[in-house]
């Protein structure tokens, strides 16, 4: 089943960009996004990446970090955050392990064939580890948008 508003996030850990444990959990005490996009370095992805970074400062006023999680690997996401200069971690969930306890891993239908993958989806968690929005199946143009009008 998945998570949702008052739910407590997870904190497992995964490894980031450059390769290193990294968890959920270690945002304890802060507020945090985290958007779950399918693939590094395509153009929806870079899209909503991008909107997230040329919104950074906005969050970090307002006192949110940013965290992106996918199923590509950690050099995938170290090549895709400096081709886009994105200023905030991104996260590598191979196995989907995260990604399934937020609801944001199930089938996915393009072009009639349906398929397991990862559902383009973002959440907020305040600092005491509770989700306090979730925007899931969202399309990448105009996400990022409706989040800062939303939680800003």
């Amino acid at each position: 089943m998945a998570l949702d508003i008052g739910d407590r996030a997870p904190t497992g850990q995964l490894d980031d960009d450059a390769g290193q444990p990294s968890a959920l959990g270690d945002y304890a005490g802060r507020k945090l996004v985290v958007f779950f996009y399918p693939k590094a370095m395509t153009p929806g992805c870079a899209t909503e990446a991008c909107g997230f970074r040329d919104n950074y400062q906005q969050f970090g006023e307002a006192g949110y970090d940013i965290v992106g999680i996918s199923p590509d690997t950690p050099e995938v996401n170290a090549a895709f955050r400096q081709q886009d200069l994105l200023p905030f971690r991104l996260l590598s969930d191979v196995d989907h392990s995260i990604a399934d306890q937020f609801g944001a891993w199930g089938t996915k239908k393009n072009y009639g064939r349906e398929y397991e993958g990862l559902i383009r989806s973002t959440f907020a968690i305040d600092e005491d580890g509770l989700i306090t929005h979730a925007w899931r199946n969202v399309r990448a143009k105009g996400h990022v948008g409706r989040v800062v009008r939303e939680l800003l």
